[in-house]
């Protein structure tokens, strides 16, 4: 078997492809052009996400068009200008979301996150920093009476699946929370999600157990990668790296590599972004909260309390657009008492696919090119379950999750 690789990419999903390969007595190479855990998996709620089962393009999503084409909704902002320049993915997003599609795709993210706490809760402990692990749940809240009925519709489809929640009425949500201000009369409780506080930390630490058991991590800016007889080879601004096997875990900036090598994966991207804010004196959350209506997560983080924005689908590169966030900041001083905002807005990129499933597996008339990436909002959560099902293909192992839902070959040809 062929011993050496590189992985291109040093975000979770990177870091857990390495450690799984390492693991295997793989001689392991990790590239990006940043530390570990400095771009995409730096800036999310920090959740670990077991209940984050169904996909973004779910069927429920039809019934909100309407409400989103004006880029008023805090939910979600469309440049019309990469609508226009890539009308072919939008168009495969919203025809992946119809109905005889959602079972299959549930029954594949249920797969990929039925296993994360645990599978975090044993690399933090081997990494040092169990201490950053919050086995508290997630609080899901809505504003407005119809709230209950959501709670109670979501509740039960969980239960379906064998993920336990509680439904809290406003007395119930201020005896969880006492500090959140009582404006939300309906939510609910997931205990069996988990949270970290700080992301970025936790990513950097499990690179470092990597280091501490002879890996190679290099910093250096990936501008091409090609076949180099039997093997790989990425060129960087450093120099050559060569290796027997690749892995390509680059989030949203994978496709620029695969372009190149002719390869159209359907890949793009969702931008983000995240405050901080300081809280008063005395007031604190024991979880992450969402609030369906303003549509943002508020997490309790090393760096304060960290709210997030919805989806802004603007092309990968343009210059930031605060809208959302800035929405996002003024319903969140409505439900938790906050004081100034703490440091700058920052601004990331999702890489998710048409399916809202990630592509995991050997690349389509590429021998040793293996894809991991498009884990779209839950890469943080699944990075450790994608880095042992890329390993456990490469050795042939039976992997831990039935990897067809993300073979390449569904959108590689």
């Amino acid at each position: 078997m062929n011993r050496n690789v590189i992985v291109l990419g040093a975000g979770m999903v990177g870091v857990s492809c390495a450690l799984a390969l390492q693991k295997r007595g793989f001689t392991v190479t990790l590239l990006d052009r940043r530390a570990p855990g400095q771009e995409t998996s730096y800036g999310n709620a920090g959740v670990l996400a077991r209940s984050s089962i169904v996909p973004l393009n779910n069927p429920g999503l039809w019934s909100k068009l309407t409400s989103y084409l004006g880029n008023t909704h805090p939910a979600l902002n469309l440049d019309w200008r990469r609508a226009l320049t890539r009308p072919g993915w939008l168009l495969r997003f919203l025809w992946e979301a119809r109905p005889s599609q959602a079972a299959a795709r549930i029954a594949a993210l249920d797969s990929l996150t039925a296993s994360t706490v645990a599978r975090h809760r044993e690399l933090m402990a081997a990494a040092g920093v169990s201490h950053r692990l919050r086995e508290t749940g997630t609080l899901k809240l809505w504003r407005g009476e119809d709230g209950h009925a959501a709670a109670q519709a979501e509740h039960d489809f969980l239960k379906q699946h064998g993920i336990a929640s509680e439904i809290l009425d406003r007395q119930g949500i201020s005896a969880l929370e006492p500090a959140l201000k009582p404006i939300f009369p309906a939510g609910l409780l997931t205990p069996s999600n988990a949270s970290v506080d700080s992301p970025g930390a936790v990513t950097a630490a499990y690179a470092a157990l990597f280091a501490q058991r002879g890996g190679r991590i290099e910093q250096a800016e990936i501008r091409t990668l090609k076949r180099n007889g039997d093997g790989w080879q990425a060129e960087t601004d450093k120099g050559l790296y060569e290796a027997d096997l690749a892995i390509l875990a680059l989030g949203p900036w994978s496709g620029d590599l695969l372009a190149p090598l002719g390869l159209n994966s359907r890949l793009d991207v969702e931008r983000g972004y995240h405050r901080h804010l300081r809280p008063e004196a005395g007031a604190a959350l024991s979880r992450p909260v969402y609030d369906v209506d303003g549509a943002y997560f508020m997490a309790p983080m090393e760096q304060g309390y960290r709210v997030t924005s919805g989806v802004d689908l603007s092309l990968r590169d343009a210059p930031d657009n605060h809208r959302q966030i800035d929405q996002a900041t003024a319903s969140a001083r409505e439900a938790f008492p906050f004081e100034e905002v703490v440091g700058e807005t920052w601004r990331g990129c999702r890489p998710t696919l048409p399916d809202s499933l990630p592509m995991i597996g050997e690349a389509p008339r590429h021998p040793g090119l293996w894809l991991a990436f498009g884990n779209q909002h839950i890469g943080f959560s699944t990075g450790p379950i994608t880095g042992e099902i890329i390993a456990a293909l490469i050795c042939g192992e039976t992997p831990p999750a039935d990897p067809k839902p993300f073979a390449p070959g569904r959108y590689i040809r």
